[in-house]
C-alpha cells in the first residue's frame, strides 16, 4: 500500500488502482492496523499538487522519433519515455497524412512497441490517431498530393486488421459527402474527430449526427470563424456531441483565443500535436524549428515542440483554476474516449498520478499503474 500525501490532500493505492483519497491527514490504512507492514509506504510530497496523468490524444512524435517513421519499436519506446518524465500516462500516437500503402507497417510498428514486455514502466499506448488522409479544404502541414476523399473499402479492410489500434480518425466532411466514412467508424467504436476542413457549420452538425464526437486542434486547420457565415470552428464550441482540442502553445493558438475557447465550452481538451523537428521531415515533407514551433520551408504552421507539461503551465498562468486544468489535461481526453479507468483521482481508478510543483508548475513526480517511474 502506497500513500501520496502533497498540498493538503493525499491518495491511497495498492497496486494498479486507487484505493482511497482525501483531504487533510490520511488515516491509518487497515492494513497497516493490522500487520503494521513495512510494505505501507507514506511519501510526502510537501505542497505539491497531484493531478491524474496526462493523456494526449495527439502527438506525431518527440525528439528524433517521428512516430510514423520510427526505425523500430524501441525508438518509439524511447519517445514515450520522454513523454512519460513529461508527466504523459497515456497517449494516442499519431500518423499524419501518407500513402494508402504505408498505413500497415507503421500500424504494426506502434502495435511492437504497445506489446513491449517493458511497456507497462512507460506512458501508456490506447491507440492510434490516424489525422488523414481523408481530409479538405484545409491542409495545414499535410502533404497535399496524397489527400484523397474517403475510400469505403480501403478503411473498412484496415479497421478489420487493426481493429485493436485505430481509436480516432480525423477527417473532413467535404471528403465524405455521404458519411459513410463517419458512421462506419462511430459504428465500429472509433471516434470521429472533424479537421483539416473549411466544412459549414450545417456540414459539421450533420457529421455530428453521423457520429462524429470531437474536432481536432480548434482554430487550426479550418476556416477562421465568421458572425455571419458560421464553419467548424462555431459547431465545435456550441455543439454539446463535439469535443474540441486545442494546441496550448500560445503560438498555433493566442493566448485572447485559448480563453475565448475556454470560456465559451466546459468540455476542451488540450494536445501537444507535437512532431519530432530532429527527424526533420512529417509526412515526408521537410519541417523546421523555429522560435518555439515547428514550420514547412514556406512558413505554413507543421505542429508544436511542447510537452503536455508545457500545456499545463501556459493555461494554468492564464488564471485557469486548477482543478479545470486538471480536466482539460486528462479528464476531458478521458471521456472522449470512453475510458472509465483513467483521467481522475477516485478510488477505482487507474494510479496514474502527477505531482506538480506550485510555483514553477513543473513535474516532480510521475506513477503509472502505482509505480514510481519518474
Amino acid at each position: 500500500m502506497t500513500t501520496l500525501v502533497a498540498g493538503g490532500a493525499w491518495v491511497r493505492f495498492d497496486g494498479v488502482r486507487i484505493d482511497a483519497c482525501g483531504t487533510g491527514l490520511p488515516p491509518a490504512s487497515a492494513s497497516a492496523a493490522t500487520h503494521a507492514s513495512t510494505h505501507d509506504q507514506t511519501t510526502e510530497l510537501g505542497d505539491a499538487l497531484l493531478f491524474p496523468g496526462f493523456v494526449d490524444l495527439q502527438v506525431n512524435g518527440v525528439g528524433a522519433v517521428d512516430f510514423a517513421t520510427a526505425r523500430d519499436a524501441r525508438a518509439i519506446a524511447g519517445a514515450l519515455d520522454t513523454m512519460t518524465a513529461h508527466g504523459t500516462t497515456a497517449c494516442l500516437p499519431t500518423i499524419v497524412t501518407a500513402a494508402l500503402d504505408d498505413y500497415d507497417t507503421m500500424l504494426d510498428r506502434i502495435r511492437a512497441a504497445r506489446d513491449l514486455d517493458d511497456a507497462a514502466a512507460r506512458c501508456t499506448i490506447l491507440g492510434v490517431h490516424l489525422e488523414g488522409p481523408f481530409l479538405g479544404g484545409a491542409p495545414g502541414a499535410h502533404p497535399k498530393h496524397l489527400l484523397r476523399p474517403v475510400e469505403i473499402d480501403w478503411l473498412a479492410a484496415l479497421l478489420d486488421r487493426h481493429s485493436d489500434l485505430v481509436r480516432m480518425v480525423t477527417l473532413a466532411p467535404e471528403a465524405d459527402p455521404d458519411l459513410a466514412a463517419t458512421r462506419l467508424l462511430h459504428e465500429r467504436g472509433v471516434i470521429v474527430a472533424l479537421g483539416h476542413s473549411t466544412c459549414s457549420y450545417a456540414e459539421a452538425v450533420r457529421a455530428a449526427d453521423a457520429g462524429a464526437r470531437a474536432v481536432t486542434h480548434l482554430f487550426n486547420g479550418m476556416r477562421a470563424m465568421h458572425h455571419r457565415d458560421p464553419g467548424l470552428a462555431e459547431a465545435a464550441l456550441v455543439d454539446d456531441r463535439l469535443t474540441p482540442s486545442v494546441i496550448a502553445d500560445l503560438h498555433h493558438v493566442s493566448a485572447a483565443s485559448l480563453r475565448l475557447a475556454l470560456a465559451a465550452k466546459e468540455r476542451v481538451v488540450l494536445v501537444t500535436d507535437a512532431v519530432a523537428p530532429a527527424a526533420g521531415t512529417s509526412g515526408g515533407l521537410e519541417i523546421v524549428e523555429r522560435d518555439g514551433a515547428v514550420y514547412l520551408p514556406d512558413g505554413t504552421l507543421a505542429g508544436s515542440v511542447i510537452h503536455m507539461d508545457d500545456a499545463v503551465r501556459n493555461v494554468a498562468r492564464l488564471a485557469i483554476p486548477m482543478e479545470r486544468v486538471a480536466r482539460l489535461a486528462a479528464t476531458n481526453a478521458c471521456e472522449v474516449l470512453g475510458d472509465p479507468t483513467r483521467g481522475r483521482i477516485e478510488p477505482g481508478r487507474r494510479a496514474d498520478l502527477v505531482a506538480i510543483d506550485p510555483t514553477s508548475l513543473s513535474v516532480v513526480g510521475v506513477w503509472l499503474a502505482g509505480a514510481h517511474v519518474a
